[in-house]
This record gives structure tokens, C-alpha cells and sequence, in this order.
């Protein structure tokens, strides 16, 4: 863990709570072949938890833009059919954030960008890590159709 980052990301979330200031973000639900999800663990915040790749939006980017942009930075996977599927408020963390929720398609390896990224890699759905974050169990329920949407985090 990168001790700058983890002082980075904490600064930057007392600034959210302080100055109430509102976040879009997008996350991406992928899939491999074999049906398995993409699961990482960052290297700043909650470093123990699984949880879908993503991140914040650009000013002049759409939601479906940055998903595809987190992914190849976060993991170097292309994302193939991408697909919204709901979005969601989050008011986790001191922010009021936004989440634009996809699935995608991608092949290959995932390969951890080493600075934001510290584990990047498929699971099957019945085998998820333990520490997989409760946001992302969510999702998954909802995707599998076990749980309905109610547009919370």
C-alpha cells in the first residue's frame, strides 16, 4: 500500500464531506467467457475489500466513456459490449456521488495497475472472496435477479 495515496485518498474525502461537493461515478459488472466477474482491490481506502472496477467521470465524458477508460486503466482489459444498467446514489464517504452502473464483456488477463490497483482478478459467482465489499454482493443478487433494485449503493 502506497502510504502517499492512502493520504491522498483521505484528504480528498475529508474535502468531499466539508465541501458537500456531488461525484459521478461509473462502475463496471465484467465478464468473462467462462461467466466469472472481475473483482479488484485498491490500494488506497478500504484495501481489504473486493469490489467492481471503476471510478469517477470527467467533466466532458459520458458515464459509458469512463467505464470503458477505468477498466483499461485499472486492469488493461478492453471492454467489450458494454451495457448500462442502472444508477444508483451513494452518500458513503461524506460525498453525494452518483453511480453509473454497466456490464461488459473482456478477454484476456487482468493485470493490476500497481498504483491504484493492488489484486485484480475473475471469480466465479458462487465462489466469491470472502471480503467482497456488501455493495458489490448487491449487485450481484440484483444482477442474478435475487435481489430487487432500490437505487442505493
Amino acid at each position: 500500500m502506497n502510504p502517499l495515496l492512502q493520504i491522498a485518498y483521505r484528504l480528498r474525502k475529508l474535502a468531499y464531506r466539508l465541501l458537500r461537493i456531488r461525484t459521478r461515478g461509473a462502475k463496471v459488472m465484467m465478464f468473462n467467457e467462462g461467466g466469472d466477474i472481475l473483482l479488484i482491490r485498491n490500494s488506497y481506502g478500504s484495501t481489504h475489500l473486493f469490489v467492481l472496477p471503476g471510478g469517477g467521470i470527467g467533466r466532458r465524458e459520458s458515464p459509458q466513456d469512463a467505464a470503458a477508460r477505468e477498466v483499461k486503466e485499472e486492469v488493461g482489459l478492453e471492454v467489450e459490449d458494454l451495457h448500462f444498467v442502472a444508477c444508483y446514489s451513494n452518500r458513503s464517504e461524506g460525498r453525494r456521488d452518483t453511480i453509473h452502473l454497466f456490464t461488459a464483456r473482456a478477454d484476456g488477463r487482468p493485470q493490476a495497475d500497481a498504483m491504484e490497483v493492488a489484486e485484480a482478478r475473475f471469480f466465479a459467482l458462487d465462489a466469491l472472496p470472502e471480503n467482497t465489499s456488501a455493495a458489490t454482493r448487491r449487485r450481484i443478487e440484483e444482477q442474478a435477479g435475487r435481489r430487487v433494485r432500490d437505487g442505493r449503493w
